[in-house]
């Protein structure tokens, strides 16, 4: 970790993949019923969330520990790529890219995330976003079974 002459704590880029699942229906709906962020919410584990707020182009929520997170649309390419970024309420700056490919059987999907984070901060994070982001690939795989 490196403090900058100001006392700032450099932040550097981190890159976190979800796994690609399978989902049975076709990028066109897998794509419209994503882009809908009310529906983030049937993807997300409802033990480690609070306080959710849904709108077509943003939402927010809290995750267990009390933190707010805050998502909105930044660009739609249908029906192969939603980029979503956070919003001022989130205490990390990040985009998150969901995108969609055809495949034999369906639509393949996952997910990437930026996050511009310190050395200490990513150590913190990276594996339970890492793990929230196979959960909600999981549970969109499940949502078309």
């Amino acid at each position: 970790m490196q403090t900058l002459q100001n006392g700032a704590i450099e932040c550097s880029m981190a890159t976190i993949e979800s796994k690609k699942v399978t989902v049975k229906a076709s990028r066109e709906d897998v794509f419209n019923f994503v882009k809908d962020l009310r529906n983030l919410h049937e993807l997300l584990p409802k033990d480690n969330i609070s306080d959710w707020q849904g709108e077509e182009s943003h939402c927010s929520f809290k995750v267990t520990g009390g933190y707010k997170v805050g998502l909105k649309h930044q660009q739609l390419d249908s029906p192969s790529h939603i980029q979503l970024t956070s919003d001022e309420d989130s205490p990390i700056d990040f985009d998150l890219d969901i995108r969609f490919d055809d495949v034999e059987g369906g639509t393949q999907a996952g997910l990437i995330s930026n996050l511009k984070v310190n050395a200490f901060m990513r150590m913190m994070v990276e594996k339970p976003l890492k793990n929230l982001f196979d959960f909600i690939a999981d549970r969109l795989e499940k949502k078309y079974s």
